[in-house]
């Protein structure tokens, strides 16, 4: 009995460290996760401000008789690649994004996987003891029917040593 306490003590210790490491990793890759999302969003903010600046150039006509001069398409194409190459920051940090998800889910299932190898350790090595201890106690009362059996023979081997003597001498006498 001392043996499975012992046993369950050094388990639930084994699991509450093993949980203990865990927490904290997935609370560093969670607040990685937010950090990105964050960013992401505040380069959609500033994209969404270059789109209006873009609207906006679009408007203005500083040439004669108010058409758009060469420096005002410009400005505007300017702008545009602006919006471009924030796109494309965009999907790149998108793609991290979508890493990090895609890295917590391979790392839950990898920590379920663990837990369900450990936990069917545990009932392998619990059935394991079950069935040693169902052996120990077949064994020990195997050894005391044959305990008992022993103290019978020299019971009766006792009592027959004492009969034969007793006749033995009555017949004496």
């Amino acid at each position: 009995m001392k043996k499975f306490t012992l046993i369950g003590i050094i388990c639930l210790l084994s699991i509450g460290v093993a949980c203990a490491q865990t927490g904290t990793q997935i609370s560093a890759d969670s607040i990685a996760y937010q950090l990105q999302r964050k960013k992401i969003n505040s380069m959609l903010d500033a994209r969404k401000l270059r789109f209006g600046q873009y609207s906006q150039s679009l408007n203005e006509h500083t040439g004669i008789f108010g058409l758009q001069t060469k420096s005002d398409i410009r400005r505007s194409n300017d702008i545009l690649m602006d919006i471009v190459k924030t796109d494309d920051n965009i999907y790149k940090e998108l793609k991290i994004l979508l890493e990090y998800r895609a890295f917590q889910q391979r790392q839950i299932q990898n920590h379920s996987k663990e837990a369900e190898d450990i936990n069917l350790g545990f009932m392998n090595t619990i059935n394991k003891l079950r069935q040693q201890n169902i052996a120990l106690k077949k064994n020990i009362e195997h050894k005391e029917t044959w305990r008992g059996i022993y103290i019978i023979v020299i019971v009766l081997m006792l009592a027959s040593i004492l009969f034969l003597l007793n006749k033995k001498s009555k017949v004496k006498v």
